[in-house]
């Protein structure tokens, strides 16, 4: 997980193209990258390579598809931690090892680590966050989802 902003102009016109493109979903074809990477005027290989490096340096978190856990009968919630800055580290590696898990950020107050579970069944959100709390010793806070909204995210292309 990148802790610091990447500095001005490391994201070149075609990262931020890509970033952007990818917002709005993924081709499902036998090679998806080549389809992709045309609509950007890019190889299939160029593409691969970009992702991965956009990745490595933190850019984006993770590529791969978004489930909606409610829409197959699971559930959602939202959590937050105050965990103290000499524990960050540990405790993310301990909370981002539950499969569960589905984002992990840190901020820059009190409730510093929010991360949302996304689980088969609604049940089983306060068995994970439970276990979460055992094996940190840190309260995880839940916030289900009321309503829900949908952002978009873009970069300045």
């Amino acid at each position: 997980m990148r802790r610091t902003p990447l500095s001005p102009g490391t994201l070149d016109s075609v990262d931020r193209a890509i970033i952007n493109a990818l917002q709005d979903g993924f081709p499902v074809s036998h090679r998806p990258f080549a389809e992709a990477g045309a609509a950007l005027s890019l190889s299939e290989a160029e593409l691969i390579e970009r992702i991965g490096r956009l990745r490595e340096m933190g850019a984006i978190t993770r590529f791969g598809p978004f489930f909606d856990a409610e829409a197959m009968g699971g559930a959602f919630c939202l959590c937050a931690m105050a965990v103290p800055q000499a524990q960050f580290e540990d405790v993310m590696t301990l909370v981002n090892a539950h499969p569960e898990v589905a984002h992990n950020y840190e901020r820059s107050h009190r409730l510093n680590m929010w991360f949302v579970l996304a689980c088969e069944k609604a049940s089983a959100i306060e068995k994970v966050a439970d276990s979460i709390e055992r094996e940190t010793g840190i309260r995880v806070l839940r916030f289900p989802k009321l309503k829900e909204f949908f952002i978009g995210f873009r970069v300045a292309a």
